[in-house]
């Protein structure tokens, strides 16, 4: 059967350089090039879309858009991709040489043009139509387009690296070629690895001591400090492309060198010629976090057993990113989250208005619960020869495995892309951390929910908020003041008394009860206080408790240690108590009790800034931040905790204008400058009226970012102007909407929670190392590890329970 409508698709064009093509997966399952039906690729719009009989996304983007055809594109793995055990070895190499494999190499596509109009079902197939030139520019388009897309998986690990001021301006010294590859060492010792040739004098200096022990005295770094050459290039590293590990001394950072082939064509190298013969940066990045790895061995050293089936789907390591899978995989073990995106994954498909559903947050949470919860996925990796293969062998950022029957696991490749998109951390393959990614999707969800009229109160993030009460009391007069503050997670500190060291130096901890870390956090602790009804500073006392308990309860545990301003994670046991179970009753506020007289509202500081934290705002001070730094970040953060404050602090020491007075924008807007209709209109099209975008930006001096902190934050605030003369009052007037709106969760006792998942990192920093969940089912403890999913044994769940980083309680 010929197809009739063969003439329409002249008017096709081949992706854009800038457009997503997904030809990978299906954008709305996890079903992809590599299963039997292939994927559809959409010649309109570069859709993915899959043929599952049960699904066919693919016909319903074609039904739905009127888009008439696609390209079927199906992967298979060449035979000589994998040596079978009677096959001879390779030859073994001479010397080091690292080769990019590239995806065709490794892979065979098949691809069809299919007609949606002729077959409205299963597309017609029209074989014959590669011989068209047009047809054929539009397939290839297609396809190189995704393997730009797609990067390397060692690329995903790439950090953006851009050019400075010194490689667009460098200076050179001509000095002559440099010695031949193999003969060349450093200057100044006799190393011949780990080289850095200096691109102004042609100077070669060994590098500093790298991951995995890779050697070095830094004598290249001794010859920047001795003649300000600021720029070097590793050797080894410098491909045919011109690509090459290029550092800038001055910025202190791994920069671009766009002019590279020129620069080092004056010390007779021709990159043309040359080999990659030593790893990256990058690559060396991976070997040192693969390096912070969980056993997956028990007590008696035999190896974990995998577990397949429904709600036991691994995600597959994108690189850097066992942040997001174990808080992803922690919140599909949520009732909450599971009926909210699960059972209605199907009607949401065919309803979604959104053009595009890689674009659409509902559409990728659908994805993945359908992808973690059907079971689907969730089999032993097939291999070519019939037998379980190893998890290296179709994803190199895979962690090794004692055994080889695991699962290939379902990649978040669209979630990611879109949870981040417009993110300064999130939106990179940098490793975060897992509390903050926590806390933005929660936002994130939010914002979309309220952009498309969704009932917030109904939404799954519901769960975790609820209400800490801060009472204030003045030393001196007595008088009292109570504020209710929203939020979906308590950071608790954890005490460090050190004990003593273990056989390789590493310092010791003794065990912190559970009930001590929240006895300090809803302890009082004294503060200096500009008393408004004393009218001079006092001492007065804080004091916090819990005015509502969450269905949820997210324990941010925090055992840090500032070395040197640098955020330190120390490893400090925290025993839970027995049958992991709390009871919070004691830790409820009371609010205004009889014969308790409030406080007067404090006077503003200056016209439009609101009344700050105090207690934050103490703690910041003593800390020896200026009072400016102090209120803009917290003015940054939600005018809430002062750890946040701290890390937007240390993020921002930088600006230019840290210092800078703050501009005032008060409510009733005396000499404030009017907010522009066009930031009007952004925050208006997030969902909210334009009266609250207005008040806003009035609220935060126009700054976009954070007015869009500012009306989360201000969930019931209509956006009304306080009426005159309220001065800071407008603030608590947010705060008082708020507290009436209720901050979530429910003040009814007993409030008795327990343990259903926790979050273990190892490494020394949470922005570096790696993060694993456990999860409570009903056939006992799980454990998490990106794509592997193993049952735990109740060895490591007693001893990684003590070292958690986030603890998820649920409410019995």
């Amino acid at each position: 059967m010929s197809c009739t409508h063969i003439g329409d698709i002249a008017r096709l064009q081949s992706p854009r350089l800038s457009q997503s093509v997904h030809r990978e997966e299906c954008t709305q399952c996890f079903d992809n090039q590599d299963s039997p039906l292939g994927i559809d690729v959409c010649l309109t719009c570069f859709n993915g879309g899959c043929l599952d009989k049960d699904r066919h996304h693919a016909r319903s983007h074609a039904a739905k858009t009127g888009h008439a055809f696609t390209l079927n594109v199906k992967r298979k793995l060449r035979p000589s991709a994998n040596r079978s055990d009677e096959e001879e070895p390779p030859a073994k190499m001479k010397k080091l040489a690292i080769v990019e494999e590239r995806e065709e190499d490794k892979y065979e596509f098949k691809t069809v043009l299919k007609c949606w109009k002729c077959d409205a079902n299963n597309g017609l197939e029209i074989a014959e139509a590669s011989n068209d030139p047009h047809v054929k520019s539009l397939i290839d388009g297609v396809m190189t387009s995704m393997s730009s897309a797609r990067q390397s998986e060692v690329k995903a690990w790439e950090e953006e690296v851009t050019a400075c001021e010194h490689t667009l301006m460098l200076e050179q010294h001509a000095t002559g070629p440099i010695a031949a590859s193999g003969l060349a060492h450093c200057t100044k010792c006799d190393l011949k690895e780990n080289l850095w040739l200096c691109l102004t004098c042609g100077s070669l200096g060994c590098g500093r001591q790298q991951f995995g022990g890779l050697g070095g005295n830094g004598h290249g770094l001794q010859h920047y400090e001795e003649t300000h050459h600021p720029v070097s290039v590793k050797l080894g590293t410098i491909t045919p492309e011109g690509s090459a590990d290029v550092y800038c001394y001055i910025c202190n950072d791994s920069k671009v060198d766009p002019d590279l082939a020129r620069h080092l064509a004056t010390f007779g190298i021709n990159v043309q010629t040359q080999t990659k013969t030593e790893k990256s940066i990058t690559e060396l990045q991976i070997e040192q976090n693969l390096k912070f790895d969980f056993s997956l061995t028990g007590e008696d050293g035999k190896a974990l057993e995998p577990v397949f089936g429904p709600g036991l789907t691994g995600l597959s390591n994108l690189g850097n990113s066992c942040y997001m899978a174990s808080v992803v995989q922690t919140l599909f073990s949520l009732p909450a989250f599971r009926q909210r995106y699960y059972p209605t994954a199907q009607a949401h498909w065919e309803t979604c208005r959104e053009a595009l559903p890689a674009d659409c947050i509902d559409c990728q949470m659908h994805k993945l619960a359908d992808g973690l919860l059907s079971g689907r996925y969730s089999h032993p990796r097939p291999h070519a020869s019939g037998s379980p293969s190893t998890p290296k062998e179709t994803n190199p950022l895979a962690h090794d495995s004692p055994t080889p029957v695991f699962q290939e696991g379902v990649r978040p490749a669209g979630f990611k892309a879109l949870v981040g998109k417009g993110h300064e951390e999130f939106a990179t393959m940098r490793q975060q951390d897992a509390e903050e990614f926590f806390t933005h999707l929660v936002t994130v969800l939010r914002r979309h929910a309220k952009r498309v009229g969704a009932d917030e109160k109904r939404e799954p993030t519901e769960v975790f908020a609820f209400g800490m009460e801060q009472r204030l009391e003045c030393g001196e007069c007595k008088r009292v003041r109570y504020r209710v503050d929203a939020t979906d997670t308590i950071s608790v500190p954890v005490p460090a008394r050190e004990k003593g060291t273990d056989a390789d130096g590493k310092t010791l901890y003794e065990d912190v009860q559970f009930k001590e870390c929240l006895d300090i956090v809803t302890g009082t602790e004294a503060l200096e206080y500009q008393c408004p009804a004393c009218q001079k500073k006092v001492i007065a006392t804080k004091r916090t408790r819990f005015a509502t308990f969450p269905q949820v309860l997210v324990v941010h545990a925090k055992k840090f240690q500032l070395v040197n301003w640098v955020p330190a994670k120390l490893d400090i046991p925290v025993v839970l108590p027995e049958s992991d179970e709390l009871q919070l009753d004691e830790y409820l506020g009371r609010g205004l009790q009889p014969g308790e007289t409030e406080l007067p509202n404090d006077e503003a500081a200056a016209p439009g800034l609101p009344q700050f934290n105090e207690a934050a705002m103490a703690q910041l001070e003593a800390m020896g931040f200026p009072t400016i730094r102090c209120q803009k970040a917290l003015l940054a953060t939600g005018n809430n905790d002062a750890e946040a404050a701290m890390e937007w602090l240390f993020a921002h020491m930088e600006d230019s204008d840290i210092d800078a007075p703050i501009q005032l924008a008060s409510s009733g807007g005396s000499g404030a400058p009017e907010p522009s209709a066009e930031q009007i209109s952004m925050l208006s099209e997030m969902g909210f009226t334009p009266a609250q975008a207005r008040k806003a930006l009035r609220e935060t001096g126009g700054n976009a970012e954070r007015a869009v902190e500012w009306l989360f934050s201000h969930p019931d605030d209509t956006g009304e102007d306080a009426t005159a003369g309220a001065g800071a009052g407008s603030a608590d007037a947010g705060n008082q909407a708020k507290t009436s709106g209720g901050p979530g969760g429910s003040s009814e006792l007993p409030a008795r929670f327990r343990l259903k998942a926790f979050i273990s990192h190892k490494g020394p920093s949470v922005h570096s190392g790696h993060y694993i969940a456990h999860v409570r089912t009903e056939e006992g403890w799980v454990m998490f590890n990106d794509e592997k999913v193993v049952k735990a044994d109740a060895e490591s769940v007693r001893e990684l329970k003590k070292l958690a980083y986030l603890y998820v309680f649920e409410r019995v």
